[in-house]
């Protein structure tokens, strides 16, 4: 079982984990992991939306992202299998970690000299499809050496919030200040200058350490046992740990984050739409948006220091779907700048906030022995709705702008999306009448 929450308060806590080396390279993880993530999203949205790519082929082209859904389907290999010759050098956490950060560069590399030309998208598409898989591949890994490197539930808040602290960082670079950068050199340019930022999870590899919470066989895959116990042993546990709750968790993860997902493709082609200075957006998005999203990830940090992590994703849970009536507030107000800034602190802040309330609570609620596949688990049902519906939001968009404008099209589907986080927040105010067990080893 992981250790009792220290009675220290929870002030000298936090100042003591940022003199932790365990801490600098939990925020150079969570900006390697968070980097690639707009990138094959809704930055890549931006890109085709300039080049005159229609709504509803933007929001398809978003299905990439599934990846980051569906990699617990291959979590349990990387659980137990060491990548040939770098798992050796390095062992299995960081072996998977380099593997995968080296292909993600490879992919925006390619990207870079592709570009989404009319006939070159199969191939655009295929580089951006293994840049998502590697990026996938890369944060089941990332999310696993940072739980078997908490020691106890306060350390775990810490790392938490690290890890969202580097990923915010990382989606703020990927999603506002490429714009400014695209705006001055292209995007071909700007994706091989992405590449070359992938390299500070390299230096994160280089400096941390193997965890040794958990003893391993990653000799092999052969016998029927041990793909058994690989695959089915860590949702068994997970079951057999919450029993009937754990339908009331997965439930209610899988609706956190829906209006955030479903809104997501629509976002950049609404700035685009407006007429928003390109170099405008990114500014915002990497200034007041930067202040924004450390206020709220740190505000969640302290949060659930304070009263636990049920708690938090019950805030989590208002502030979230809330931020979304922001954007209609933008779309009709036309473009002003004012409201665009004001928009951006209210996002950001609630985005920050949200995301570091579901990644505390989600591994609170694994087990040592099964850390990958169970932490995939939880972040794929987080995400899995979401992806797939968001695929839908182009034509949802351009079906509303039927007798309407694009304006009001825009405007009352940032509003649906936020009616759909209501239904979330009931499910998490039955989560916070029971506070989750300790977790004892699978």
């Amino acid at each position: 079982m992981r250790p009792e929450r220290s009675s220290q308060p929870g002030w000298r806590r936090v100042l003591s984990g940022l003199r932790q080396p365990r801490t600098l390279i939990m925020l150079l993880l969570g900006f390697a992991s968070g980097l690639p993530f707009m990138l094959v999203g809704n930055t890549l949205g931006y890109w085709l939306r300039e080049v005159g790519i229609e709504l509803t082929t933007i929001g398809f082209l978003s299905w990439v992202g599934l990846c980051y859904s569906l990699k617990f389907l291959w979590a349990p290999l990387i659980d137990r299998v060491q990548v040939p010759l770098l798992g050796r050098w390095l062992g299995l956490r960081r072996g998977w970690m380099l593997l995968s950060q080296l292909l993600v560069m490879v992919a925006f590399l390619a990207m870079a000299a592709i570009g989404p030309a009319p006939h070159q998208v199969g191939w655009f598409g295929a580089f951006a499809l293994l840049a998502a898989f590697a990026s996938a591949t890369q944060d089941i890994v990332v999310d696993a050496w940072r739980i078997e490197s908490s020691a106890d539930d306060e350390a775990m808040a810490l790392l938490s919030s690290a890890a969202q602290l580097g990923y915010r960082a990382a989606l703020l670079i990927a999603d506002a200040w490429i714009l400014v950068l695209a705006a001055g050199v292209g995007w071909k340019l700007s994706y091989q200058a992405m590449a070359l930022l992938m390299t500070v999870g390299v230096l994160a590899v280089a400096l941390a350490r193997e965890p040794q919470a958990v003893s391993r066989d990653n000799t092999s895959l052969l016998s029927l046992r041990a793909v058994a116990d690989a695959i089915a042993g860590p949702f068994l546990a997970f079951f057999r740990t919450h029993g009937a709750h754990a339908l009331l968790m997965l439930a209610a993860i899988s609706l956190y984050r829906l209006p955030d997902f479903v809104m997501g493709p629509m976002a950049n082609p609404l700035y685009a739409d407006l007429g928003l200075d390109k170099e405008m957006v990114g500014a915002v998005r990497g200034s007041l948006g930067l202040v924004a999203s450390l206020a709220g990830i740190a505000g969640a940090g302290l949060f659930a220091l304070r009263f636990g992590f049920v708690a938090t994703l019950l805030l989590g849970a208002v502030l979230g779907p809330g931020s979304n009536l922001a954007f209609s507030w933008l779309a009709w107000s036309g473009g002003d700048a004012t409201v665009f800034s004001m928009t951006m602190a209210i996002d950001n802040f609630s985005a920050g906030f949200a995301g570091a309330a579901l990644v505390a609570y989600m591994s609170s609620l694994t087990s040592l022995g099964y850390t990958a596949t169970q932490y995939a688990l939880l972040s794929s049902f987080y995400a899995l709705l979401g992806k797939v519906l968001k695929g839908f939001s182009g034509a949802i968009v351009e079906w509303l702008e039927s007798g309407r404008t694009l304006v009001d099209a825009y405007a009352i589907f940032f509003a649906g999306t936020a009616l759909i986080g209501i239904p979330t927040l009931g499910l998490c105010l039955l989560l916070a009448r029971r506070q989750p067990p300790r977790v004892a080893a699978g």
